[in-house]
């Protein structure tokens, strides 16, 4: 059923020749068409004046918290922040130390990233409910520019003594670094480099970015990064020490050398790793079923942290069994330490694809939850506290860190307010950090790798959804795949890149696909719509009315004519080829033959029936049932959004192709920057351009150039006769 209430009869208001008239309208001087240089002034006027309140305004908004805790209502959030936080931060101690294996780190590092990234977001982040710290997908490819400058630099990726080569600390002095010190610094200097990328992306405000990475992209980098991980992690399940493959298709290479490496299985290690494996995968669903009833989510991973040491530490198993544990973490903090300035060259592409992954996971989190609680976030600002949540830990030997889904979904759901919960947080790391995290040095590997792979649970999911995301859009479902499969199968980093390409490649092909569609009018009301769609829609005697879906641009002019000429039944290029082979043919050919075929070009209907070569006989089929003429086309312009040069030319060309067979050519419903479009480009032959329906090419509806059109071939002023 069609509805529409845009337009009325003649009839209906009260005459008939108002409704004859077309609209013009005034089109208002805009800043850009005055002097650029008065533009200019006052734009630099505007954003160079200083004033107290101006600067306040920055300082506030650079440093959110001086807004929000003046005004921190003590008594009604402090509970839920407290509890939250120290949720979060129970939670976060085997994750940090976990993680840190999948960054290439000792597992001191992960508590130092987590602790200090707390304490920064809180003060310079803008959202009130996320929680920042250890994510998965960056520690992979930390990890893996680690494990590459490893090699690069001639250690054994899986040895723990002394390196084969020398490392500047602080670019200054020489100094011989062992493997674990020089991965330290090659961590340090990836988060550094990321979070300069980050910092210069806020201060060049491209928090826009984040707008192109979409839902889909961003689902199947990290489902595709997921296996990665899940990969990366057996090895230490079955207790296997094997050197991480470098490249691409390092899933392949990873599993193959598994398999050649299974019977050097550590059975020690084996069997820790399914008995944890059958303790946490319940329980994890445990507190996903009843985490509507349960006030915090019971912390089993911590559980099985403290129960695995204890057993591992009583048990000998790392002297007995030759168990690989966590060893040696010290207690306090060491001092800062510059980056590595030379590795900065070796890590400046993979960093930056770090920065990008990072900021848009923390911007789409933080927009997520702001719009479910009603409050807005900087897109700007979230790259600036991002940005300096890596540079700032960085100095500590920190590594790249961002917005996490689970632990800001644990401090949503237990009562979380504002970013006070990050600092409760990180109150319970520092406490670890400074008594309780020795006690981890009998923590085997195994039961961190286990941790992380059960963590791997809602990523892995995805795939259940494939049926659903397929059944409800099979571009986005597209992407999902091919983003998937690249990062998984092929390279991580590249994974993010195909996806982008593939992304831009389906905003492309949509526009390249659409097409040409006829339109016709509503019985009782002037409004038109496809009449492919709808049933009991009109068509004008002698006007065709067409709608192009999409912006004409340099990509699809071409695809724009042809759809055009083929929806119309006519190719006036075709059309003019043909007639100037006729017109030769005819000199050529008998009287009689001649007269024949002038008699079959005037059967076919003529707009001027006096004159036969001055119009053109355009014929549309319906089917194969039925055919009308056509003198004019009207061309709806209300989806083109913007015209680039060659689509203006593309316009012309129609215009010109068309008016040499005599069929007039007419816009109808352009927007603004399509207008100015027009007329700064000469498509006006009169000169007159801005107000559409002055120049009699351009209309502002569609009944105003349906009528004009008429009007033009109607004998008599009768716009209802044919041409």
């Amino acid at each position: 059923m069609l509805h529409a209430d845009d337009g009325c009869t003649a009839a209906e208001d009260g005459g008939e020749t108002d409704q004859r008239q077309p609209l013009i309208l005034e089109r208002v001087k805009k800043e850009d068409d005055k002097n650029w240089k008065a533009a200019a002034s006052d734009r630099l006027k505007k954003h160079c004046r200083c004033t107290a309140e101006k600067a306040k305004s920055k300082v506030l908004g650079f440093v959110p918290i001086l807004s929000w805790l003046p005004r921190y209502q003590c008594r009604d959030w402090i509970l839920g922040d407290a509890m939250s936080g120290l949720i979060v931060g129970i939670l976060l101690v085997p994750q940090s130390i976990a993680y840190s294996l999948l960054a290439g780190q000792d597992p001191i590092y992960g508590l130092y990233t987590s602790f200090f990234a707390s304490i920064i977001y809180a003060v310079l982040g803008s959202s009130r409910h996320i929680s920042v710290g250890i994510f998965g997908v960056l520690c992979l490819l930390v990890g893996q520019v680690v494990d590459r400058e490893l090699a690069v630099a001639g250690y054994l990726t899986e040895s723990s003594g002394a390196g084969l080569g020398n490392f500047s600390g602080n670019g200054s002095a020489e100094t011989q670094c062992d493997k674990s010190c020089y991965a330290i610094a090659v961590g340090a200097t990836v988060t550094f480099t990321a979070g300069v990328y980050q910092v210069l992306m806020g201060l060049l405000q491209v928090g826009f970015v984040s707008v192109y990475l979409s839902d889909s992209l961003l689902s199947g980098f990290a489902t595709g990064a997921s296996l990665t991980i899940l990969t990366s992690q057996v090895k230490y399940l079955l207790g296997l020490k094997i050197p991480r493959p470098q490249g691409w298709f390092t899933l392949f290479k990873t599993w193959y050398s598994l398999f050649n490496n299974l019977p050097k299985t550590n059975v020690c290690d084996l069997i820790t790793s399914l008995v944890c494996l059958a303790l946490l995968i319940p329980t994890k669903e445990i507190n996903n079923r009843f985490k509507a009833k349960l006030k915090a989510p019971i912390p089993f991973e911590l559980f099985v942290v403290i129960i695995a040491t204890v057993a591992s530490h009583f048990g000998h198993f790392n002297a007995e069994y030759g168990s690989d544990v966590a060893g040696d973490i010290p207690t306090g903090f060491l001092p800062p330490q510059l980056p590595s300035w030379s590795l900065i060259p070796n890590v400046a592409v993979d960093a930056f694809s770090i920065a990008i992954v990072g900021f848009a996971i923390t911007v789409s989190l933080s927009e997520m939850f702001a719009k479910k609680h009603g409050y807005t976030v900087d897109a700007n600002q979230e790259m600036y506290a991002i940005g300096f949540c890596n540079i700032l830990p960085s100095f500590f030997r920190c590594f790249t860190t961002s917005a996490a889904l689970t632990k800001t979904l644990v401090k949503e759901s237990t009562g979380c307010q504002t970013q006070v919960s990050g600092l409760v947080s990180a109150l319970v790391l520092l406490l670890v950090l400074l008594v309780i995290a020795p006690l981890f040095y009998s923590l085997q590997k195994c039961v961190l790798a286990v941790i992380i792979v059960v963590n791997l649970r809602g990523a892995l999911q995805k795939f259940t959804d494939i049926p659903k995301m397929w059944r409800s859009n099979r571009i986005d479902a597209s992407i999902w795949l091919i983003t998937m499969a690249t990062s998984a199968l092929v390279n991580t980093e590249l994974g993010l890149l195909v996806g982008v390409l593939v992304s831009a490649y389906f905003v492309l092909g949509r526009t390249q696909r659409a097409g040409v569609v006829e339109l016709g009018r509503a019985v009782d009301r002037e409004h038109y719509e496809d009449l492919s769609s709808y049933r009991g829609l009109q068509t004008h005697p002698g006007v065709a009315v067409f709608k192009y879906q999409a912006p004409i641009y340099y990509a699809n002019q071409s695809l724009f004519k042809k759809s055009l000429y083929r929806s119309a039944g006519l190719d006036p290029v075709k059309e003019k080829a043909r007639r100037i082979k006729f017109s030769k043919n005819k000199r050529q050919e008998e009287e009689a033959a001649g007269k024949a075929n002038r008699k079959s070009e005037g059967k076919e209907g003529a707009c001027k029936e006096n004159d036969v070569d001055a119009a053109a006989t355009v014929t549309l089929m319906h089917g194969k049932k039925s055919s009308r003429s056509f003198c004019s086309l009207v061309i709806d312009c209300s989806a083109v959004l913007f015209l680039d040069t060659a689509g203006l030319n593309a316009l012309k060309e129609v215009h010109k192709d068309y008016g040499e067979l005599g069929v007039g050519v007419f816009l109808a419903r352009c927007n603004t920057s399509v207008l100015d479009t027009l007329e700064r480009g000469g498509y006006y032959p009169d000169g007159k351009g801005g107000n559409a329906g002055e120049n009699k090419m351009v209309f502002f509806t569609i009944p105003d150039a349906v009528r004009y059109a008429q009007s033009l071939s109607a004998p008599n002023g009768n716009s209802d006769s044919k041409c």
